[in-house]
């Protein structure tokens, strides 16, 4: 959504006519929008362009959701994220490193630098080595791509670890996704009874904690 304010209800005072605002609703490509002022909008930062802001309201609450509230991510942690170089993935790396974790990030050879230079204290070349294989474990893995089975995700987390997944499904139905999806519900179902837990996210937008 790019927006700027046209009119403000009574009790509203975080914004007034002319700020300029960027959030997600439904509907938001219509020439005015209606949005409760304590959900899906926020004050555009002056050193962004809409442009800039329009890229960020999904693809960053699902990084900060998942990592946050579903990964209850803490300084000090090993954070894993697979899928680091797509558009959930570069946010994840930077806002794990922000709460002062160990972030290795997972992505294609092309996208080695571009992970590590956003931040990533590891990178690892999929298409390489397989980071379920490794002898490193990992307190929270952030997976963006589902294309591991429980037990291998399992196996690299290190006990109470936390395993959240997210955007497994991708845009729309293709080949794969049926297996994906139940991989998914196995590895969530599972879950339920070891240390190391599975979590879905289902991001929701909105300036509030899920």
């Amino acid at each position: 959504m790019r927006e700027t304010v046209e009119a403000v209800g009574k009790n509203v005072t975080q914004f007034k006519p002319g700020d300029e605002v960027f959030g997600g609703r439904n509907g938001a490509i219509a020439e005015y929008v209606c949005v409760l002022a304590d959900r899906a909008v926020v004050l555009k930062p002056a050193n962004m362009t809409f442009e800039q802001a329009a890229a960020v309201p999904v693809a960053a609450i699902t990084a900060l959701q998942g990592l946050r509230d579903k990964g209850k991510i803490q300084p000090g942690q090993k954070v894993l994220i697979n899928g680091a170089s797509g558009g959930v993935g570069t946010f994840a790396v930077q806002i794990a490193k922000s709460f002062g974790t160990e972030v290795t990030g997972v992505c294609s050879t092309r996208n080695v630098d571009l992970v590590r230079s956003i931040g990533a204290d590891h990178v690892i070349d999929y298409t390489k080595e397989d980071f379920t294989n490794g002898a490193q474990r990992y307190d929270l893995i952030f997976d963006l791509i589902g294309n591991h089975s429980f037990s291998e995700r399992r196996r690299i987390l290190n006990p109470n670890g936390i395993c959240v997944m997210a955007g497994v499904g991708g845009a729309g139905w293709h080949d794969g996704m049926g297996m994906r999806l139940a991989g998914e519900l196995n590895a969530y179902v599972r879950s339920r009874f070891v240390s190391r837990k599975v979590h879905r996210l289902h991001c929701r937008i909105s300036t509030k904690r899920t």
